[in-house]
């Protein structure tokens, strides 16, 4: 036979010897007893190689069913009821702030206020915080959940302040709402964790919570910048500073 012929000595295209090569074929045997030995080997070479999935008897089950009823989401997966209307919360508590920082540009960019960094700051706040509703209602539709927009109440208008002066009281104003922004957006980052939902904690994370803590920080240095001028004159080039600085907070 040609396998005999070959010298044992020598490796065959790269394997051991034929003397102590393993045998690549499954040991014969006798009584009838073939096909039981080829079912397990097919067993094992299934759990060895990882294809275990079967697709079409997973799909039997209920939660991959398709609605058909036209008012029923059919991207809506895994989303509580708990998590879209803690969506629904926190896009108001975004135009809220919103909205007071709206009223704080109007007030500043008055003709007898006149300080155009200060309105220039609020409006970029403003502006911020109504980009993250949008972003909240777009994740909402997203994971199937409905937007409902409630009430907002009317904020101050004016916020001249005796003691402090209307410079550092809007600041410091706006440094309790973006305090106020944070602890909102924690809450909705342990809603998503209490409903196992790590998709929509991943996006509270990435989206808003760093930009939170960073905006705080700035603030923060606006207000003990401010403190240390005074209401004189100093808040004038406070303001000017504000005006001529680029971004945002």
């Amino acid at each position: 036979m040609f396998l005999s012929s070959v010298s044992c000595s020598r490796p065959l295209w790269g394997f051991p010897a034929l003397s102590s090569a393993p045998s690549f074929f499954p040991p014969r045997k006798h009584h009838g007893r073939a096909s039981g030995i080829s079912a397990s080997l097919e067993t094992e070479n299934l759990a060895l190689t990882g294809v275990v999935f079967q697709p079409f008897e997973e799909l039997k089950k209920e939660d991959f069913d398709i609605p058909v009823t036209p008012q029923v989401s059919l991207a809506r997966q895994k989303y509580t009821d708990d998590c879209e209307a803690a969506i629904n919360e926190q896009i108001n508590v975004e135009y809220s702030v919103s909205y007071v920082y709206h009223s704080l540009y109007a007030y500043f960019d008055r003709d007898n206020i006149g300080l155009k960094g200060l309105a220039k700051l609020s409006r970029n706040l403003m502006k911020e915080k109504r980009e993250h509703a949008e972003k909240l209602m777009e994740y909402q539709n997203m994971r199937g959940g409905r937007v409902k927009l409630h009430p907002i109440l009317m904020p101050l208008s004016e916020f001249e302040h005796a003691e402090k002066g209307d410079a550092l009281y809007a600041v410091e104003l706006a440094l309790s709402l973006e305090k106020l922004t944070n602890e909102k957006l924690l809450s909705l980052h342990n809603v998503a964790e209490q409903n196992n939902d790590p998709q929509m904690a991943d996006f509270i994370e990435s989206e808003f919570l760093s930009e939170q803590v960073e905006a705080i920080k700035k603030i923060s240095e606006y207000v003990a910048q401010l403190r240390l001028v005074g209401k004189g004159h100093g808040v004038w080039h406070f303001d000017q500073m504000l005006l001529h600085e680029g971004g945002a907070v």
